[in-house]
């Protein structure tokens, strides 16, 4: 089975078979020796009523019990035997599935990281989530196929060339069930993949509405918008529901075929046997090993069904994880190199510049005005932004990232220790931690925890508020000590005093180097050396906070909100 640190290999994204293929292959001594185990498992049960043909003719019927004797050890051993080797089928298709289900994974997460900021913006949260939750488990099931699909074409071929030693007219009507068997599920089957494409496509829009409803339901109270979600979701939920019923029609069909259809097959041939019996056609020792036959070969085709209907709801997946697969990360075609000393930034498209060293603001009615030019500041947007006399698209991207560090107020916190968790893969010294700390005022929080900086946090920390997770995120970006850094909302969920104190301290801690907020928060924008007003995109106007207040009543609306603030600011 594929080793956690082990390469997956280059996946086959040309579809959903061959990425099943690739699957099969990328274990191939492991597939050939699942089909061979089951192919032999399967003979060996159609081996019993062989036996027992023979211990009916050559010992019970000529009265022989040393034959019959022979014939029933015989049979016990090959029971033995036969349920050793389905053990062993069990434990090797495990594997197989196993295999093709970690492999899915690392090969969905290596390219999720390899997508970085661009995930996001190509692929919803519901959509990811329902691809590593539910299509990775469908399609390593798939694989089935692999040891009890083949294993049930051998055994039915084997069956059908000893029921020719019985009997040609019975062998015939084998030989033609499972090809009839093909013809009437086929068409289910094929209509099965086209009701669980969309039954996948939706129940990943319900997904991502969960997530959305799940993180924005503090927000959502507030603002009195829980009601419209609620009927938003129960739509949502009533169309899954609905195309839930379709695919369930349809796999009921499937299933009842897969049970039914052999059990009409056992029951046409064991006539046809019982009348060439009764006319002295086959004796009667062969008119139990036909009706053993075809009791055997009821599993086979029900597995060759069951296969059918998992390969095809595999397909779907498939197709799914190869469309992930196949989005590209952002496109690096930079091959110059950054500027070697501190430089402007500067983004034409807004207007925006941001001198080296100093702390920079952003204010804008819409926030997302703001979120926008630092996006293209530190080119997570295709733009013009340049840096020096450099555009920002020929730099090379890595260099980008070493230099210029976006923190973003809603980044997502890895479960592991506090340490861990801002430290990141880069061992700080506690000096260095506790300055970061200090900096986000976030010592509160190192001192309530039951083991400080070595206290396991929670996913996503959801086991800190909203205010200390922002904070937390701080001492994060801090401690990666960019030589820019562009920081979206990093006080928004703080109360006034403690904000005051982070604008402040911030201030203090990046002096020298080029820091740039988001915020219409006036404790903040009193700190800044520069604050670029923003309306519709563009810079209005731009100075300090005092200037801007006096000089822009637009501005002094935005910001002078609460008269909290402005006591403090005083």
């Amino acid at each position: 089975m594929i080793d956690a640190y082990e390469d997956p290999g280059e996946p086959d994204c040309r579809g959903g078979g061959r990425y099943l293929w690739w699957l099969v292959m990328r274990q191939a001594t492991r597939s050939v020796v699942g089909a061979l185990i089951s192919s032999v498992w399967m003979v060996l049960l159609a081996a019993t009523p062989y036996l027992m043909s023979r211990a009916v003719d050559d010992g019970l019927t000529a009265g022989d019990y040393g034959a019959l004797a022979g014939w029933t050890g015989a049979l016990f051993a090959v029971g033995a035997f036969n349920a050793w080797l389905s053990i062993m089928r069990h434990r090797t298709m495990t594997r197989v599935r196993m295999d093709a289900n970690f492999r899915t994974v690392k090969v969905l997460i290596g390219h999720a990281v390899r997508l970085g900021a661009a995930l996001p913006r190509r692929i919803g949260a519901g959509e990811v989530v329902t691809i590593g939750v539910g299509d990775v488990q469908t399609i390593s099931t798939s694989l089935t196929v692999v040891g009890p699909g083949f294993g049930a074409v051998v055994a039915y071929l084997v069956i059908a060339g000893l029921l020719v030693s019985v009997s040609v007219p019975i062998a015939v009507v084998v030989l033609l069930g499972m090809p009839l068997v093909g013809v009437l599920v086929g068409p289910l089957l094929g209509r099965l993949q086209g009701t669980e494409a969309e039954y996948r496509e939706r129940q990943g829009v319900l997904t991502a509405r969960i997530a959305d409803l799940a993180g924005g339901l503090r927000v959502l109270n507030g603002l009195g918008g829980k009601g419209l979600v609620a009927d938003a979701f129960h739509r949502d939920s009533q169309r899954l529901r609905a195309q839930g019923y379709r695919v369930g029609a349809v796999t009921s069909w499937v299933q009842a075929l897969g049970v039914g259809l052999p059990t009409l097959f056992l029951a046409v041939v064991t006539w046809l046997a019982a009348r060439l019996a009764a006319q002295g056609d086959i004796t009667v020792g062969e008119l139990v090993s036909v009706y053993g036959y075809v009791a055997v070969l009821v599993g086979p085709v029900a597995f060759f069904i069951e296969c059918g209907y998992q390969v095809s709801r595999g397909i779907v997946a498939a197709r799914r994880v190869v469309r992930f697969l196949r989005l590209a990360p952002l496109p690096d075609t930079g091959t110059r190199d950054a500027p070697a000393e501190p430089a402007v930034l500067y983004d034409p498209e807004s207007g925006v510049r941001v001198r080296p060293g100093r702390l920079t603001a952003l204010a804008g009615a819409l926030p997302a005005d703001a979120v926008a030019v630092v996006d293209r500041l530190g080119r997570y947007t295709p733009s013009a932004a340049s840096w020096g006399e450099v555009p920002l698209s020929e730099i090379a991207l890595p260099q980008l990232r070493r230099r210029i560090l976006v923190a973003d107020h809603e980044a997502d916190l890895f479960a592991d220790t506090l340490r861990q968790l801002v430290s990141g893969h880069t061992d700080r010294d506690e000096a260095t931690i506790a300055q970061a700390v200090r900096t986000a005022v976030a010592e509160d929080i190192v001192r309530g925890l039951p083991d400080g900086l070595d206290t396991p946090i929670d996913a996503q920390a959801r086991n800190l508020s909203g205010g200390q997770r922002q904070r937390v995120r701080l001492v994060r970006a801090l401690l990666a000590d960019p030589e820019i850094l562009l920081a979206i909302e990093p006080t928004s969920a703080l109360d006034a005093h403690t904000e005051a104190r982070v604008a402040d301290r911030l201030h203090t801690e990046r002096t020298g180097r080029t820091t740039v907020v988001t915020t219409t928060s006036p404790l903040v924008l009193d700190r800044a050396d520069t604050v670029h007003f923003l309306v519709e995109g563009k810079v209005a106007a731009t100075g300090t906070h005092r200037e801007l207040l006096d000089a822009e009543p637009g501005y002094r609306a935005l910001v002078a909100r609460d008269e909290d603030a402005e006591e403090i600011l005083r």
